[in-house]
């Protein structure tokens, strides 16, 4: 059943159209204005790339790289996550840019590191001013692409005491946006001594990621 997944998505991966260069994939930090530490945790996409590539067989790049969200930059890359502390700002012509490019096929994934939850769902509705942020279910395919949690996402770290949760947008029913809330998937990818979690946690966390990439390039 592995190598039939691993087909079917190097099939997808090899064949769909891409906006980067189809040998490897790669993920792209956005930058955005707002005053966030948008840049935090930088070795976080690069331990999810290493990590996909040993448990799933992809081909990835495991390079640090970031786009700012006002740069044409942003349209060579089919993954861009997000994440951050504090306040998040899009101009009109940012949010008109980034709403082209999740229209072209590309992704957004969203992590709140504990303080962009306000900013984040206000300017995403700049983005998308005709649709609501809504739930996914945890029968959704995101959350058993590679890995199953039937239960949702993990708790990685504790912000305020709530359940972790899962938003998002969709574009004719493909789920385009994917925003975790109350979870931390970010820094459980980071390097294991910066925050000390305990080994399942971060296995957890990589999983989960690799579900988040597995569905973006299958949708």
């Amino acid at each position: 059943m592995k190598y039939l997944f691993l087909f079917t998505l190097v099939l997808v991966f090899y064949t769909a159209p891409q906006l980067q260069d189809s040998h490897f994939f790669q993920i792209a930090r956005l930058k955005y204005n707002g005053g966030g530490d948008w840049y935090n945790d930088p070795t976080s996409e690069v331990n999810l790339l290493k990590y996909i590539s040993k448990e799933i067989g992809l081909k990835t790049k495991p390079e640090y790289v970031f786009v700012d969200v006002g740069s044409e930059k942003i349209f060579s890359f089919p993954f861009l996550f997000i994440t951050g502390h504090g306040n998040i700002s899009f101009s009109n012509s940012e949010a008109k840019r980034l709403r082209k490019y999740l229209e072209n096929g590309g992704f957004l994934y969203a992590d709140d590191d504990y303080g962009m939850d306000q900013s984040f769902r206000r300017e995403m509705k700049k983005v998308f001013p005709d649709q609501q942020l809504v739930e996914i279910p945890f029968s959704h395919p995101i959350y058993n692409s590679a890995f199953k949690f039937s239960n949702g996402l993990p708790k990685i770290h504790e912000h305020d005491n709530n359940p972790p949760q899962g938003f998002g947008y969709f574009l004719n029913g493909r789920l385009c946006v994917f925003y975790t809330y109350e979870c931390n998937l970010g820094d459980g990818w980071a390097d294991a001594e910066l925050y000390n979690d305990p080994p399942q946690k971060r296995e957890a966390a990589l999983r989960m990621g690799t579900n988040i990439v597995i569905y973006s390039l299958t949708n």
